[in-house]
């Protein structure tokens, strides 16, 4: 839940709007493949006004030391290929559900059973969507 809180905290840079094309965007989904992250999804939230970033991206992992792989290699993937780190990460003490919030794009990694108690995608279903294959 701390995750929410910290989401309704921060403030969205209004600049440097992304896109589904990005280059963070694109570094963040290749990075959860290449550690197996399921069922990712995108979700562009850029027409929605309340909403908290440009884009959600939102994936599984089948357990706690999977879910600390994708964080980590989500983080450092960002940082060599982007060159930028995240404003906060939330949840690295329960891995149950690990946020990482680069303000205008906010990674979602969690376990099967918290994605389908908080239901993101059902909260945000104005925004278009977009799957990936593993």
């Amino acid at each position: 839940m701390e995750q929410l809180v910290l989401l309704a905290t921060r403030k969205k840079k209004g600049h440097n709007r992304l896109s589904k094309s990005s280059k963070i965007i694109k570094t963040i989904i290749h990075a959860i493949q290449q550690k197996k992250g399921e069922d990712i999804i995108s979700l562009d939230l850029r027409k929605i006004l309340e909403a908290v970033a440009d884009f959600f991206i939102i994936c599984e992992a089948g357990n706690q030391p999977q879910i600390r792989a994708i964080s980590d290699f989500v983080e450092e993937q960002v940082k060599k290929k982007c060159g930028e780190i995240p404003y906060r990460h939330e949840g690295m003490k329960h891995l149950q559900w690990v946020l990482i919030d680069y303000i205008n794009v906010v990674v979602h990694i969690m376990l099967p059973e918290m994605r389908k108690f908080y239901k993101l995608e059902e909260m945000w279903s104005d925004a278009a969507s977009e799957k990936y294959s593993e």
